[in-house]
């Protein structure tokens, strides 16, 4: 028997506004994803990809169609389950860090720990690993200002992975940053894909979703097609039987 996909997106509708208003966002979405997956989302402003990574994260909710993660359905809960659903299994990471300036980066990853109420000595544990995952530990206590900007992403990887997440969604990771640290990042991102987090990314940059295994093209609020990675697939090749 075959492992439960970890996410399950059928028919999946979102309209926004009422009457002559009304605007369909996404018009029967669907889109399976198993554990262990590198997703990016591509598609042109208003195709219905960040409307997507919404209800993926459980920011928002569809119109209809069923939404299923770990088979549980997830437009049925309400805003304390999908809350609960958001902080125990999802990480986020942002195309502006989002950092709070004048707090070491130890206490940036340790944020979302706090708002779990987790204990001081557990959250400086957890948040101390998490830096070490992404190559940060000697930089725990500099500030947003004292590092450069793909150090800052790498911060705000290291907050989505505190929490030891299922799925870490990414919106344009590298958006805010040079070439040579966007294939940084996109390799740091590969690597903890490797180490078995999901991971769901949108970007409008074809060199960066190059890197996952499988790019989901949305157009006008559907998936207009699916092809895989290319830097994944050749990757796959270059390893020795």
């Amino acid at each position: 028997m075959s492992e439960e996909p970890l996410i399950q997106l059928e028919g999946i509708t979102k309209t926004f506004g009422t009457g002559s208003a009304a605007f369909q966002a996404l018009k029967g979405v669907d889109l399976t994803i198993d554990r262990g997956e590198f997703v990016a989302i591509m598609g042109p402003s208003g195709s219905g990809k960040s409307t997507t990574m919404n209800i993926l994260g459980c920011l928002d909710t569809p119109t209809g169609g069923v939404f299923r993660f770990r088979g549980v359905e997830v437009q049925k809960l309400g805003r304390d389950q999908r809350s609960l659903l958001r902080r125990r299994y999802l990480g986020f990471v942002f195309q502006g860090f989002n950092l709070l300036a004048r707090t070491t980066a130890l206490e940036n990853v340790e944020l979302p720990l706090l708002y779990r109420g987790e204990k001081k000595s557990v959250r400086r544990d957890a948040a101390m690993h998490a830096l070490e995952q992404v190559g940060l530990g000697p930089w725990a206590s500099h500030t947003p200002a004292e590092l450069s900007g793909g150090q800052q992403q790498r911060v705000a990887i290291a907050r989505a992975l505190a929490t030891d997440p299922d799925v870490l969604l990414a919106d344009e990771p590298t958006g805010n940053l040079d070439t040579e640290r966007s294939v940084e990042i996109m390799e740091l991102l590969v690597r903890l894909n490797g180490e078995g987090i999901t991971v769901l990314m949108v970007t409008h940059e074809e060199e960066m979703a190059a890197f996952a295994k499988t790019i989901v093209h949305f157009r006008d609020g559907l998936v207009e097609r699916t092809e895989r990675g290319l830097r994944s697939a050749a990757a796959r090749q270059e390893v020795p039987a």
